[in-house]
């Protein structure tokens, strides 16, 4: 099996927390002082994972430019999931079902603040394409927090048609797109129920048919002269404007 690492304190606990039968072995900086890397350490080894010392340099080749805080876990690469998980996760959420689809974000940063975004809301799963789109690399899982070890995230062949399977299955699709002629403000719609909330990628915005799949197109009221957000901050809003609704729902 192939094999990946996770650098960073958060993302780190998340994996030993979450999926400790993944990881092989975990690697402390020589020189580092901070009691959160000893709790790791003890953790760990509770879970009978060997604990290895190493130089910072060590640290910082495999960290792949993530800020790495003396701390990586050498994993099993977790599989990928895909549009065929959609089923048994909409099954399992029920009316509940809450996803964030991110149509083109290649911003390794930007989908990781989505994915710690996502995990703090609660979402059943995020979507992203497959092509043209950021992964999970040590940079996303890093800002992730250890959200990417906390929410599903599917990685897709045809978004296009990924978003119809969640229509039919009954979830309505809100996109964000402040620029939209007649763009309701977002705190007017009803999100509680099945949702996805599509947002597009930095920039460019959503695709075309993507937009033309969504059933409302969305709009965050700002004041002052701002025209946009950044899409992690915008995922954020909109996350939390469907958990306030939906908690105020009963």
């Amino acid at each position: 099996m192939s094999a990946e690492w996770i650098v960073g304190i958060n993302p780190v606990e998340a994996v030993l927390t979450e999926g400790a039968a993944r990881v092989r072995e975990l690697w402390l900086q020589r020189d580092a002082n901070n009691p959160r890397l000893a709790a790791l350490a003890e953790l760990a080894r509770r879970q009978d994972i060997a604990v290895e010392l190493r130089p910072r340099a060590a640290l910082e080749r495999i960290a792949g430019g993530a800020r790495h805080q003396g701390i990586a876990a050498q994993c099993v690469a977790a599989p990928l999931s895909d549009e065929r998980s959609l089923p048994d996760l909409l099954a399992q959420a029920g009316r509940d079902a809450l996803l964030l689809v991110l149509d083109g974000v290649t911003d390794p940063h930007n989908l990781g603040a989505c994915l710690r975004s996502a995990a703090a809301a609660g979402v059943t799963a995020v979507l992203v394409p497959r092509d043209r789109a950021a992964s999970l690399t040590p940079v996303a899982r890093r800002a992730a927090a250890g959200g990417a070890e906390r929410v599903p995230l599917l990685q897709v062949g045809n978004l296009a048609r990924s978003l119809a399977a969640l229509k039919d299955a009954g979830v309505w699709l809100v996109g964000l797109d402040g620029g939209a002629p007649g763009a309701a403000v977002l705190d007017a719609l009803d999100l509680r129920g099945p949702l996805a909330l599509v947002l597009g990628a930095e920039g460019e915005g959503m695709r075309r048919l993507t937009r033309e799949a969504c059933d409302h197109l969305a709009r965050i009221p700002m004041a002052g002269a701002m025209e946009s957000l950044n899409v992690s901050v915008a995922a954020g809003i909109a996350l939390f404007e469907a958990r306030r609704q939906r908690r105020a729902g009963g």
